[in-house]
């Protein structure tokens, strides 16, 4: 039997795949590690003297908004999030988002309506933009221009804390153009985590597809994002207080992405 050696040149772009891989094995594990780490601590216990009548423990108002932002979102392993075997399992029909046509000087559409629906179509256009090239100075751009005053900062958001990683163990800078490097986003799932304020406060989360493709190696995975919006009487923004829990991420279409409570996006106009 004869074995054939490979060449340097392919030695070099399996080391380039297995490189970017497990760069982003990494990265998605810094995410896992943050969503636990900025978790609310849990508020102290106290212990009565001997003797004394146990008195309820006094607790903070929590308005309706705040506790739905914050209501933990299903915690998977790292692996959860890359290629594996899809389901023909759902949780329900696809939920229908609006694509309006672009408007004028806004890199981020304002032509959704005031429904969660529309929300969930808004966080879907922006992160496949925000995300596009892979760069953080692009998605802290993009969010800073879509956020209220007081909203949560972007530095602790799950997808840019996932580009920061990346780019800091492939040794790139940010806003630095890496030759051969293409990153995309593309959202195929979400879910509406619920509204309040009369349907003005909305909490949706994406899960697309986030791919890197370098020099011909490309490898994928499955990304999640949860925010809160505040409708302004005009258009979708980030909302001011606190920000939406982190949210499941998970390879688009298999059974943790269900089990996680993601549906299949239909993009109103798009077949």
């Amino acid at each position: 039997m004869f074995t054939t050696t490979p060449s340097p040149r392919a030695r070099t772009r399996a080391r380039r795949w297995i490189t970017v891989t497990a760069v982003l094995v990494a990265a998605i594990a810094v995410v896992v590690i943050a969503r636990h780490a900025t978790a609310p601590p849990a508020p102290p216990t106290t212990t009565p003297p001997p003797g004394a009548a146990p008195t309820a423990t006094p607790t903070a108002p929590v308005d309706e908004a705040t506790a739905l932002a914050s209501r933990p979102m299903l915690t998977l392993p790292p692996e959860a999030a890359l290629p594996h075997e899809l389901t023909t399992a759902t949780t329900g029909p696809p939920i229908t988002v609006p694509r309006p046509a672009p408007i004028a000087n806004r890199v981020i559409s304002d032509g959704f309506p005031a429904t969660a629906e529309g929300a969930l179509g808004w966080l879907t256009d922006f992160n496949e933009t925000a995300l596009r090239g892979g760069d953080p100075a692009t998605y802290v751009r993009a969010y800073s221009e879509s956020a209220l005053p007081h909203a949560p900062a972007p530095q602790g958001s799950g997808p840019l804390a996932l580009l920061t990683s990346f780019r800091d163990r492939a040794d790139i800078r940010p806003g630095e153009l890496k030759p051969g490097l293409t990153v995309t986003y593309e959202v195929t799932q979400g879910l509406i985590k619920g509204t309040a304020d009369g349907g003005r406060f909305a909490v949706v989360c994406t899960l697309g597809q986030l791919s890197f493709d370098y020099q011909g190696q490309a490898t994928s995975m499955g990304i999640g994002d949860c925010q809160a919006l505040r409708w302004t009487g005009t258009a979708w923004r980030i909302a001011p207080g606190t920000r939406a829990a982190y949210a499941t991420c998970a390879w688009p279409g298999s059974a943790e992405s269900v089990t996680a409570g993601y549906r299949p996006l239909h993009r109103d106009g798009v077949r």
